[in-house]
């Protein structure tokens, strides 16, 4: 049962990627969609990854470095949550991507250990724009301050990490998905509309 309810909402997400891109006169494969699996077991992972998914978001660094050996080796991995700079070292070679840099300092201690593990990371720099207190990110006026980045395990010069890809725009989540995609986004994360309600006991 839990199978089928999952390959359902799958197949039901799918549909509203395709139609919110229909609306924005964009091509579906513009789109990637991400199936963020925090607190959800690997049993549930495995229904969607058969249905053909290969991207799955992860909050905490601790569950995504238990899920990566349970799964199937071709996922492409994304850290989308909060990143303390003491954890990068335990995912730096393992995810395709990291969509939560909310400080120069990170993207320092990325580049380090990136350096490290002999690797490239590509990352997203995670802007507060309406400068809330409660939530992380950069400002959006220091947010120049990374127009220089490219990617990452380089040398840092000019205050700035040089060669990082910035064509990438991850927002959306199951509420606004479609909204993000009409606005733009490349990226969305969408995880209760896939798996259901969290556990945020977990």
């Amino acid at each position: 049962m839990r199978k089928e309810e999952l390959q359902n909402n799958l197949a039901d997400v799918e549909r509203r990627v395709a139609e919110a891109c229909k609306r924005a006169g964009r091509n579906r494969d513009e789109v990637t969609l991400i199936a963020v699996s925090k607190t959800k077991p690997v049993e549930d992972l495995q229904v969607i990854y058969d249905a053909g998914i290969r991207e799955f978001g992860e909050n905490k660094v601790q569950e995504l470095t238990g899920k990566i050996p349970e799964m199937p080796d071709d996922i492409n991995w994304h850290l989308i949550g909060h990143l303390q700079r003491n954890k990068v070292k335990y995912i730096v070679d393992k995810v395709k991507l990291i969509h939560s840099v909310d400080s120069y300092r990170l993207a320092e201690e990325i580049n380090i250990q990136a350096k490290k593990h002999g690797v490239t990371v590509p990352i997203l720099i995670e802007v507060n724009v309406a400068n809330e207190e409660s939530k992380f990110g950069v400002r959006y006026e220091e947010a120049a301050n990374f127009h220089k980045i490219k990617d990452l395990a380089v040398d840092i010069a000019d205050e700035n990490i040089d060669n990082v890809d910035m064509d990438i725009i991850s927002m959306g989540m199951t509420n606004d998905f479609e909204v993000a995609i009409e606005e733009g986004a490349t990226h969305v994360r969408v995880g209760t509309a896939i798996f259901g309600e969290r556990n945020y006991n977990i």
